[in-house]
């Protein structure tokens, strides 16, 4: 839907006068509306197969799989001592 003349002139004036008053929060916002650019262009480039899983989620599947592994232990190690003092 296209948007009228007064509210392109609106939005203009609008970033007309965002530029003047806080220039440090335009270039902020043009620098994350580059990367959002950036990244949308190189999702359309590999597609969804190749998508690899962020960091933090291998991490904390690396983290439960080692918890897991810890308590698996534990308890063949408990298991274990009860049944030689059950003798």
């Amino acid at each position: 839907m296209a948007w009228s003349q007064d509210e392109e002139r609106l939005l203009a004036q609008i970033e007309r006068h965002l530029v003047d008053d806080d220039p440090r929060l335009v270039a902020r916002l043009e620098s994350f509306n580059e990367r959002v650019r950036r990244n949308e262009a190189k999702a359309a480039g590999q597609g969804r197969l190749s998508r690899r899983p962020r960091r933090s989620t291998v991490i904390i599947l690396i983290s439960w799989v080692l918890i897991a592994t810890l308590v698996a232990a534990l308890l063949v190690m408990v298991l274990q001592h009860g049944g030689a003092t059950s003798f």
